[in-house]
């Protein structure tokens, strides 16, 4: 067994780009600004699986320099991710995401970027909203912040 843990941090976008957030687009908030589509928790997945196989990290593999990825759909970068871990020969157990973030609020959406993690992952995954009470950038609603953590077997 392995386990790999990842972050993401994105500042929300001064233009008018979608929130996409574990591959569902939230209507009337803030994009996040981004090379991608700035999934944050796309991104936090797939850098705690690339750890856990050994692999690098999401910037070696998807790096923000290359045009080919922008605008890219995160939950497409996790799917590559996913294939990487099990070419590794490893198996997704379990992931688990804490998303903080001020707004939007996590627990509407949470069914949805469940089913779309699982969908792309092929394991269980859990995810939740935490906040960070008003304290430092996210707080202050400047971004959205996001941990992940992985565990794989042989």
């Amino acid at each position: 067994m392995r386990v790999g843990q990842g972050f993401d941090i994105h500042r929300f976008a001064d233009d008018d780009r979608p929130l996409v957030l574990g591959g569902v687009r939230i209507a009337g908030e803030r994009g996040l600004h981004g090379h991608s589509d700035a999934d944050a928790v796309a991104h936090a997945v797939s850098d705690a699986l690339l750890g856990a196989a050994g692999l690098g990290d999401i910037g070696q593999h998807f790096p923000d320099t290359d045009p080919q990825w922008k605008g890219a759909d995160s939950m497409m970068i996790l799917r590559e991710v996913v294939s990487k871990v099990h070419a590794a020969g490893w198996m997704v157990a379990n992931v688990d995401v804490n998303v903080i973030c001020e707004r939007p609020k996590i627990a509407p959406h949470r069914t949805q970027m469940e089913q779309n993690l699982v969908d792309a992952v092929g394991a269980p995954v859990s995810v939740k909203g935490r906040r960070a009470e008003g304290l430092g950038s996210i707080g202050r609603v400047e971004g959205i912040a996001c941990m992940a953590v992985a565990l794989l077997m042989s």
